[in-house]
């Protein structure tokens, strides 16, 4: 393979004398019948050199699956400027792209159990369940690639300069009561496709050590964003809603609390989509026109995942538009006499979401001090649903993202960028107070170009 390390050195002068760490030196010197020359050589051609200082690829399509979203990015990189210097992370290119619309609806026929069965298929392709399974894992890793190849060529960037992909896959079952996670994708044809070396499959090693595999997201919220000076709040509103809380003063990893709080632009788009001709609800116009239906809403959070305590995870297999729709056929035998339209049924998702959002927040917040909440996801370009939630979080100010100087649209992208360069570094990274796991563990499986 390519030697990443070298290049790195090379392209920015960061190490140009590599040396064998004096430690491994010195055990080497206790192993007979080996050349050391012929074993420097042999580790200058794996991930064990280093890989602090290099350009990374991340990738992300989330549980909404509206598009796949792909950001350029290096780490630790020591430009010189004072102020350069400081940042922890540089964002040098992003892409986003929609799914094909084939490979989405199979994606979202997949995400449910014997979902596939409302698909018909075409002479040449699959009539089961795993058949499915099989090709939608490599037309995304096709579709992946693409997204890749776009992306080095909007960014005009040598694919010999990347170091790796990181690439979570779509999942399309998380069951973590029973210890499995499974994201769909099929890391080798972006390898190959691309020629870069692919990091994937992040959060079954933590379930192997008894975590729930999610949120991974929060021990790169630390990483980038948490400060001596104050407590922060990461809100991401994916698909799914979940929360980072950093504490001020935070560098010990069992301060940092994060979990998934309930649904938000997976039954917001489902709806908009099933009653629009649109895919999403923009701004929150559709929502902010209609009014909540208080009844229907306090049914809706009788789900019992808002009652249970953290760790905790979810995803479509709870939230999705078969359950609204049984909820809202228990709502009108019971409340026959209400009167609403779709409108208010948007109004009442949006009023779930920032409630079970900032119900969980506020159980962290000193009404005395001031906290700030930044909202990251699609969810925060929806601009009723900000307003909602700054209604509910009183003690808080409530930003994006972008305040903290990242994009709200590529927090996550960016995050398994991060991720993947854990895994190359051979460090850890998921967070055992977030996600339940019994010890901190080497995430992911790499794919070597």
């Amino acid at each position: 393979m390519t030697n990443p390390a070298s290049i790195a050195d090379t392209q920015h002068n960061t190490h140009p004398n590599l040396e064998m760490d004096s430690d491994l030196e010195n055990s080497l010197e206790n192993i007979d019948d080996l050349n050391y020359a012929t074993l420097t050589e042999a580790l200058e051609q794996t991930v064990f050199e280093n890989f602090d200082d290099g350009l990374y690829i991340g990738m992300m399509s989330g549980t909404s699956l509206d598009g796949m979203d792909a950001v350029l990015c290096q780490f630790g990189t020591d430009t010189g400027n004072t102020d350069e210097a400081q940042q922890p992370m540089r964002l040098l290119t992003s892409y986003s792209q929609d799914f094909p619309p084939r490979l989405r609806e199979v994606l979202l026929a997949l995400c449910q159990p014997n979902g596939v069965q409302t698909l018909t298929p075409t002479a040449d392709e699959p009539n089961s369940e795993l058949d499915w399974f099989g090709w939608a894992s490599r037309e995304y890793g096709e579709f992946a690639s693409e997204v890749v190849n776009t992306l080095l060529k909007q960014a005009d960037t040598d694919v010999e300069l990347v170091l790796a992909i990181g690439c979570h896959g779509q999942t399309v079952r998380h069951r973590p009561q029973m210890g499995f996670s499974l994201q769909l994708l099929d890391a080798n044809i972006i390898a190959e496709r691309t020629g870069i070396s692919v990091v994937s499959d992040f959060r079954r090693r933590d379930m192997a050590v008894g975590g729930q595999g999610a949120p991974l997201v929060p021990a790169f919220h630390q990483a980038l964003f948490a400060t001596h000076d104050s407590t922060r709040v990461l809100l991401n509103l994916g698909g799914i809603a979940n929360i980072t809380v950093l504490p001020a003063a935070s560098n010990q990893q069992d301060n940092v609390v994060g979990y998934d709080t309930g649904p938000a632009n997976l039954l917001l788009d489902a709806w908009t989509a099933l009653h629009t001709d649109k895919g999403y609800d923009a701004g929150g116009a559709w929502a902010q026109s209609g009014q909540v239906i208080e009844p229907l809403l306090n049914q809706l959070l009788e789900h019992s995942f808002f009652a249970k305590p953290y760790p905790k995870s979810t995803g479509r297999e709870d939230f999705n538009l078969a359950w609204l729709q049984d909820e809202l056929q228990k709502f009108e035998q019971a409340s026959a006499a209400i009167r609403y339209s779709s409108a208010d049924v948007q109004a009442t998702l949006t009023e779930l979401t920032t409630i079970s959002a900032s119900a969980q927040i506020n159980t962290f917040i000193n009404a005395n001090k001031n906290t700030a909440v930044y909202v990251c996801g699609g969810g925060a370009l929806n601009s009723y649903l900000m307003m909602r939630l700054q209604a509910n979080l009183p003690h808080c100010t409530v930003e994006t993202t972008a305040s903290l100087g990242l994009d709200p649209t590529w927090v996550e992208a960016v995050a398994f960028a991060w991720l993947a360069r854990q895994t190359l570094m051979g460090e850890t990274g998921n967070l055992p107070a977030v996600t339940g796991a019994s010890k901190s563990v080497v995430l992911g499986q790499v794919c070597f170009a």
